[in-house]
């Protein structure tokens, strides 16, 4: 018997019973088993059909098992899959050259995971700040969001602000101070001559898609610029078209130093991350400071060429930025009790119902319905699709939320 045919012998019951006897209980998942994938759907094991609505937390730009991407992964599978970075491969030299077009970027530090490239971005940060800026040894300090969300490493969850992310995993990393989001002035109280660089999220969209005030970030790029510090975008969910922009930090004047990215980059099939930036940062590694033997891979890095091809190919940007609209538009039309607010950009839409309103209720209703959405903090539902979604989809979406807001609180303002 195939590994293949093992896996579909096993039923959606016993998938979820296996999972939570074998696996740490670090995640508590929809009740749903998903056997199988296709554009902007998912199936359980019976059949069912979901509009997939959390899009892998926006891994999945480009869909569910992309033609384009699967085929260059294919074709790859018969070349080769790994070497590690002690020698060198067509296909790195050609993603890092792809990735640094795409991001306008001098240079790329290859990666796997998204908490990896944020690690990598921290190290470059305090070696530039040691060796470029002048700060003396072990003092640098760099400043973070409140209610961040940048991974789950001992030293990201550190300077985290949510208390479970912390409580029982520490002593922590020091050299990290938290700000509020989107407070200008406390990020210009904050800056010492010590300050390497300060860290955030475009958009924060684990703390429940919070954005910050228009002018934000273009005024932040400057007081970095004015004070020789460097700027770092984390752009792992935010990154890649999901925006309505290639990037979130272009809808204002705020081109980053670094840029951490992930996620949609491996093309929903693969992990692939990287930090990209400017010469001056990212050319203080020297051999032996940092690496990864998976990092630049060959099959990784194809995979990651097709995924932005794709996304230049059939302007997922363009449709992330019209269809977002849409969305964005449609879901506040409903005027409805339920609703607290709307939130978004681009396709990374987060709806925000009353306190008061049954969570868990509206969660089964919406599965009930086929649509995988999942809340966040502050009881908001996050709605990132795949990029590849069109005008009926949304429509379909806004009419099933409906129907499911109907179900918790029929009573319209």
């Amino acid at each position: 018997m195939t590994i293949r045919e093992k896996i579909q012998q096993i039923t959606d019951a016993q998938a979820m019973e296996m999972t939570e006897k074998y696996c740490t209980h670090n995640y508590h998942p929809l009740p749903v088993n998903l056997v199988r994938g296709e554009g902007i759907y998912v199936y359980d094991g019976a059949g069912k059909q979901y509009i997939d609505c959390i899009g892998s937390y926006s891994a999945v730009a480009n869909g569910h098992l992309s033609k384009f991407i699967i085929d260059a992964l294919k074709e790859q599978l018969d070349v080769v899959t790994l070497t590690s970075r002690a020698v060198y491969t067509s296909e790195l030299a050609l993603f890092l050259k792809t990735l640094c077009e795409f991001t306008d970027m001098d240079m790329i530090c290859p990666m796997n995971t998204g908490a990896e490239a944020v690690e990598t971005a921290l190290k470059l940060a305090r070696k530039w700040a040691y060796t470029v800026k002048g700060v003396p040894e072990d003092q640098a300090e760099i400043l973070v969001g409140e209610e961040n969300f940048h991974g789950r490493t001992i030293t990201i969850v550190g300077f985290s602000t949510e208390a479970q992310y912390k409580k029982n995993f520490g002593p922590f990393t020091p050299g990290f101070k938290a700000i509020p989001f989107g407070d200008i002035e406390a990020i210009k109280n904050a800056i010492t001559p010590n300050t390497a660089a300060i860290l955030l999220e475009p958009i924060q969209a684990e703390g429940g898609i919070l954005f910050p005030p228009d002018g934000y970030m273009a005024e932040l790029r400057k007081l970095c610029t004015e004070n020789k510090v460097l700027l770092i975008w984390d752009e792992i969910q935010t990154g890649f078209c999901r925006t309505g922009k290639r990037f979130a930090w272009q809808h204002e004047d705020a081109k980053p130093d670094m840029i951490c990215l992930g996620k949609a980059l491996g093309g929903g099939v693969f992990p692939v991350s990287a930090v990209a930036g400017v010469k001056e940062v990212m050319e203080v590694f020297v051999p032996g400071d940092h690496g990864s033997t998976f990092g630049g891979n060959p099959l990784g890095c194809v995979v990651a060429l097709a995924a932005m091809q794709e996304m230049i190919d059939k302007d997922l940007e363009g449709n992330s930025h019209r269809l977002g609209r849409k969305l964005k538009e449609g879901l506040q039309a409903l005027n409805h009790f339920a609703v607290e607010e709307v939130r978004g950009r681009g396709l990374l839409v987060g709806l925000e119902v009353r306190e008061g309103i049954d969570t868990h209720k509206l969660s089964e209703e919406f599965l009930k319905l086929g649509v995988l959405t999942k809340e966040t903090r502050s009881r908001t539902f996050r709605f990132a699709p795949p990029l590849v979604i069109d005008e009926a989809m949304i429509d379909e979406i806004i009419a099933r939320v409906t129907t499911a807001l109907n179900a918790v609180a029929p009573v319209l303002a």
